[in-house]
């Protein structure tokens, strides 16, 4: 199936509610226990096998120039220069790329813990639609047949060729077009999904990389208190720090308490509410 296979990772949008944490990188490399998410959704894809800018395309515009510096060869990069195209419209402006191939689409801001994707690839024909989901209540906008979609879809190229470089999106483009005709599937995922999109869910992401510890980057200094935290790279903790994210390069005071929110910086603390 890898031959006849590519994949795209968005990574594109502005992350409006992420906000101010998006006002310093793209949503895209935000670090999830001390991983930025991209490489996250690359690290899924690759252990099925596509690697490299033959095989993955990134998609950036929001502060696009740092998605192209961190991907650095290691995918074909799709820069939409005006303002995100969306989900299918990203896709569409990659149709020359893709060229013929069936795709695996994946969202850079799904968190995914527990169990790979491979499932989702498991005995499919190449025709029809397939989303990655988690069970969801029947109120649910994006429900799909009792779930809802979990990051990853497989798109034939059927599709794809229709799909144009104009603001859309693949639940309206695609996805619920299919599920009317009889041809969409939902394989169920049975780790932990979590979308980062707000900063409640970004630090429940990133305590969930902590398990029921901390996890603390090598460089980082740490003379303080840790409960559930995450330290990144070139951090100072000097005072307490529960349940919550300290960015690359932070700064806790030996007279702070942070709680449930994240840190960048010495002086951007954003609540996780």
């Amino acid at each position: 199936m890898s031959g006849e296979l590519c994949a795209v990772v968005l990574a594109a949008g502005e992350g409006l509610r992420l906000r101010p944490l998006t006002e310093v990188c793209p949503k895209a490399l935000c670090p999830v226990g001390n991983v930025p998410l991209l490489d996250l959704a690359l690290e899924r894809i690759g252990a099925l096998g596509l690697t490299g800018p033959a095989t993955v395309a990134v998609n950036a515009c929001w502060l696009a120039d740092q998605v192209v510096a961190h991907v650095a060869g290691r995918a074909h990069v799709s820069v939409e220069p005006d303002r995100p195209l969306g989900t299918a419209g990203g896709v569409g402006k990659l149709r020359d790329w893709i060229d013929g191939r069936a795709v695996l689409v994946g969202n850079a801001d799904a968190y995914l813990g527990g169990a790979g994707i491979a499932p989702l690839l498991a005995g499919w024909d190449g025709t029809g639609i397939r989303l990655l989901g988690v069970p969801t209540h029947p109120d649910d906008p994006y429900r799909f047949g009792g779930h809802r979609f979990a990051g990853f879809s497989l798109l034939p190229w059927s599709y794809v060729e229709r799909l144009r470089p104009e603001p859309a999106e693949l639940v309206h483009e695609v996805w619920r077009p299919a599920e009317r005709a009889g041809r969409l599937a939902v394989v169920g995922y049975p780790g932990t999904y979590v979308d980062t999109g707000t900063p409640s869910d970004y630090l429940a992401a990133n305590l969930h990389a902590a398990g029921d510890g901390n996890l603390v980057a090598p460089d980082a200094k740490v003379s303080g208190h840790l409960h559930r935290a995450v330290v990144g790279n070139g951090a100072t903790v000097d005072g307490r720090v529960t349940r919550a994210v300290v960015w690359p390069g932070g700064h806790v005071g030996a007279d702070e308490h942070l709680t449930d929110a994240i840190r960048v910086g010495r002086d951007l603390t954003v609540p996780a509410r």
